[in-house]
C-alpha cells in the first residue's frame, strides 16, 4: 500500500509520463499570510474538500494544521472520515451529509439549516457537534431567516437534553472574491443578528465565521473568531493576500517531428501550419484535466521557451509548436506552476478556458501522480 504521508526525496528522478509536485513549505507560508491579515486571536479553518483542491487532503490539511489552522473543513462525509483515519484530530466541520452517515461522524461536526436536519442528527447515535447555517444572501444552503428563531430555539432545546452540542454558528458570502466588501458586510449584519437571536434562545456557539479566503482579507468582522480559507491555500488569490501556488504541472516531450507548411495537425486539422516548423507531442490530454477548450490559446514551457498549443487538444495529449527549437523526447516541460521561471499559471489556464483556477486544480486526473517536496523543486 502506498504511503500517503512520504515527502520524496527532491533528487527522486521523475518517474512516468507527468506528475503534479505539490511544495508542502508554500501551503505552509499561505497559511501564515493570512494569519498575518487576521485579528488577533481569530483561528484559521482549512478547506481541504475535493482532495484539497487536487492537491492531495491528507498531505494539504497536515501542512496546515503544522502551521497553525487549527479547524479543518471539508463538503462531504467521506473526505471527514478520510482525514480522521489519517490521524489528524483537530475539529473537523463538514456541510454535506446523508443521514444514513451520521452515525459515522460522532466526532465531525455536521452543519444543520433545517429543524428536520436537526432531528436526523438527534436520532442518531452518539451525541453530535452541530453547527447551525444561516442564509444570509447566497441562497445555496442554510436556515432561511424567517425559520431561524424556530432552528436555534430547537437547537437550544435538544442542547440542553444532552442530545447534541451547538458549537458554532456559519455563513457563506456570495461577493466574497470581490475587493469592494458592501455586499459582504450586508451578510455580516444578518449573521450578527442570527447569533444575537441564537444567544437568546440559549445557545453558546464557541465558533462564529463567514469569511472565506478573501472575505477573511477584505472584510472586517470582529464578530467572527474563525475564517475558512480554501483558495487561498493554494495559490488562488483574488484580493492580492500575497499566498503563493504550491503545485507545478510537469511533464516530458514525447515525440519530435518537423512538419511542412500547409500541413494540418491534430483532429479535424483546425490548425494548419503557416511555414515549416518543429512539433512536439505531450503526454496529457483532457483526460488528465487539460482543458479541451484552452486549444488555439495555451501554451506550456520548455527550455525556457513559451510553446504555444495546435490544433486540438485530445484525451491523452496534446502538439506544441517549438519553432526552429532544438527539441529531444525527454525534455521537462512545464504545463503550469507558480510563473516564477516564466511558465503559465493555473490562473492563466483559466482564462484560456474560460473557467477559474479552481476547476483546473480540481481537474486534475487521477493518472498524474501527486510527489510532495519541501522547498522550490524544478
Amino acid at each position: 500500500m502506498t504511503d500517503m504521508n512520504l515527502v520524496r526525496s527532491p533528487a527522486r528522478s521523475r518517474v512516468g509520463l507527468a506528475e503534479a509536485v505539490v511544495d508542502l513549505s508554500v501551503v505552509r507560508d499561505n497559511v501564515q499570510t493570512i494569519y498575518k491579515r487576521l485579528r488577533p486571536g481569530t483561528e484559521v479553518l482549512a478547506v481541504v474538500k475535493a482532495d484539497a483542491f487536487g492537491h492531495g487532503a491528507v498531505q494539504v490539511a497536515r501542512a496546515a494544521v503544522e502551521a497553525g489552522a487549527t479547524w479543518l473543513g471539508v463538503a462531504r462525509a467521506d473526505e471527514a472520515l478520510q482525514l480522521r483515519a489519517a490521524g489528524l484530530t483537530v475539529p473537523i466541520l463538514t456541510w454535506l451529509y446523508d443521514a444514513t452517515e451520521l452515525v459515522l461522524l460522532a466526532d465531525i461536526d455536521v452543519s444543520v439549516s433545517t429543524v428536520s436536519e436537526l432531528n436526523q442528527v438527534v436520532s442518531a447515535p452518539n451525541v453530535h457537534n452541530v453547527q447551525l447555517k444561516l442564509d444570509t444572501g447566497l441562497h445555496r444552503g442554510g436556515s432561511a431567516p424567517d425559520q431561524w428563531i424556530e432552528l436555534t430555539r430547537a437547537a437550544a432545546h435538544y442542547e440542553a437534553l444532552g442530545a447534541v452540542r451547538v458549537r458554532g454558528i456559519w455563513s457563506h458570502l456570495s461577493h466574497g472574491d470581490e475587493l469592494d466588501a458592501s455586499h459582504s458586510r450586508r451578510q455580516l449584519e444578518l449573521l450578527r443578528t442570527g447569533v444575537t437571536l441564537a444567544r437568546r434562545a440559549g445557545l453558546s456557539p464557541e465558533v462564529v465565521h463567514l469569511a472565506n479566503s478573501s472575505g477573511a482579507i477584505t472584510l472586517d468582522a470582529p464578530d467572527c473568531n474563525l475564517v475558512r480559507i480554501g483558495a487561498a491555500l493554494f495559490g488562488i488569490d483574488e484580493v492580492d493576500a500575497g499566498v503563493r501556488s504550491p503545485m507545478r504541472l510537469v511533464t516530458k516531450v514525447a515525440q519530435v517531428r518537423r512538419i511542412r507548411a500547409g500541413e494540418g495537425v491534430s483532429y479535424g486539422h483546425d490548425y494548419t501550419a503557416p511555414r515549416d516548423t518543429t512539433i512536439a507531442l505531450i503526454p496529457l490530454g483532457y483526460a488528465d484535466g487539460i482543458p479541451r477548450i484552452a486549444a488555439g490559446q495555451a501554451s506550456v514551457l520548455c527550455r525556457g521557451v513559451r510553446m504555444p498549443v495546435l490544433g486540438r487538444i485530445t484525451m491523452d495529449q496534446f502538439v506544441v509548436d517549438a519553432g526552429e527549437l532544438a527539441l529531444e523526447p525527454g525534455q521537462p516541460v512545464t504545463v503550469f506552476g507558480d510563473g516564477s521561471d516564466g511558465e503559465p499559471t493555473a490562473a492563466d489556464w483559466a482564462d484560456w478556458a474560460g473557467t477559474i483556477p479552481h476547476e483546473i486544480y480540481c481537474g486534475l486526473g487521477a493518472r498524474v501522480p501527486r510527489r510532495y517536496v519541501e522547498g522550490v523543486q524544478r
